[in-house]
């Protein structure tokens, strides 16, 4: 069994794109337009899984974008989506730069949690050691939900 990719449904397919690639750093490795089925597919990878997503096709998320307007309701029901990252407060800072709510804020140097513009839940896992606590994360509220 391999893990292929996580499929997400957005609305706006220009402000996901903006969350997960210009935010989060994730690369789109593919795209795909069904006039037919009125639909875009665009997959993306983290940037040190290219060669892996590049080869075998995995492992992705798949950002699905209807043409014609649907609700999607609780973007929190499939889970959360995860990332290591090199430095969580680097990370969480240029997000809260770009008017990125800080849901879980990486008080631990360990863990953040965040969400794209149509409610998906991200988690964001310091990579190696966890970061000595700091300022303004440390006692910074948790925000919503995540």
């Amino acid at each position: 069994m391999q893990y292929l990719h996580t499929m997400v449904r957005v609305s706006d397919l220009d402000s996901s794109l903006r969350f997960f690639c210009d935010g989060l750093g994730l690369v789109e490795t593919n795209r795909y337009e069904n006039e037919k089925g009125r639909f875009t597919l665009v997959f993306l990878a983290a940037p040190d899984d290219l060669d892996s997503a590049k080869e075998k096709k995995a492992p992705l998320v798949e950002l699905t974008y209807n043409w014609d307007p649907e609700e999607y309701g609780g973007g929190r029901n499939f889970g959360h989506l995860a990332y290591r990252v090199d430095d969580v407060y680097a990370l969480c800072t240029h997000l809260q730069e770009m008017g990125v709510t800080i849901n879980r804020p990486p008080r631990d140097g360990h863990m953040a949690f965040v969400r794209s513009p149509d409610g998906i839940s991200v988690e964001l896992l310091q990579k190696g050691e966890d970061l000595p606590p700091q300022e303004p994360w440390a006692s910074m509220e948790n925000t919503g939900s995540w």
